[in-house]
């Protein structure tokens, strides 16, 4: 009876942990979607930028937002790495699980038939779901650091906020090359991290597997050009293409 309200208290606390590891996962992706469609306000020009940023300041709603999501970062981190291999003979056969996958995926490409083991979708997705969420552990503490800084002193410009021309030297002078991993990472992350929380909360009962993955494809790739547009623009490589809307009427 003992060993079966432990067992029975476990899976109580692996659901909880399941859960807040899920609720937090979804909010900080949904987040982060919205985080590129504001920051790509630049592809209108500085003007807009500022206009955006200002505003959102103006209003608090900047202040509390970033603060809440960085705490709700951590959150997610805490309760998501528990799944991360930890001993090394552990990541050694995760190394040696991924080299395998990928060897027997080019060697049924090779033969042209269906022969021997067919490589896991799921748990390539889940490998490379690993992978990017350590990078993004490191890039995005960075980022949620830099963009407190921003939003709560004025260390980095004349006032406190976020400025276009702060911006745009910072990722001119170097930052592109951080920022362009972790929006790869980030999104790759995001975008499976939601298909696979939508198979096993029951989407798939809704929606086959396939269809839920051409979603979460389709998602990744407007995602991921928008980002790189506004990164190229925030570099100074491009100019911001839609400029152009607010040239003639104010703000």
């Amino acid at each position: 009876m003992s060993a079966f309200k432990t067992g029975l208290d476990d899976a109580k606390r692996e659901l909880t942990f399941e859960l807040i590891s899920g609720a937090s996962g979804l909010v900080l992706a949904l987040f982060m979607w919205g985080h590129v469609i504001l920051v790509g306000s630049i592809l209108t020009g500085a003007r807009g930028f500022d206009w955006l940023a200002s505003s959102l300041e103006r209003y608090y709603i900047a202040q509390p937002t970033v603060i809440v999501i960085f705490i709700l970062f951590l959150v997610h981190a805490v309760f998501a790495s528990r799944k991360i291999p930890a001993r090394l003979r552990e990541r050694r056969a995760f190394l040696d699980l991924s080299k395998d996958l990928q060897t027997r995926s080019q060697r049924r490409r090779s033969d042209g038939h269906l022969g021997g083991f067919a490589p896991h979708t799921e748990s390539m997705l889940w490998i490379w779901q690993v992978r990017t969420g350590m990078v993004v552990l490191v890039l995005a503490s960075f980022h949620l650091v830099l963009l407190m800084i921003d939003v709560l002193t004025p260390m980095f410009g004349e006032q406190a906020g976020i400025e276009s021309a702060t911006t745009l030297a910072r990722v001119s002078g170097g930052l592109w090359l951080p920022y362009a991993i972790l929006l790869l990472c980030v999104e790759f992350h995001a975008s499976v991290g939601l298909y696979r929380l939508a198979i096993k909360w029951g989407a798939g009962k809704l929606l086959s597997r396939s269809t839920l993955h051409l979603l979460e494809q389709f998602i990744f790739w407007v995602v991921l050009v928008l980002g790189f547009v506004t990164l190229l623009v925030l570099a100074g490589v491009m100019a911001p293409p839609l400029e152009f809307l607010l040239s003639e009427s104010p703000i």
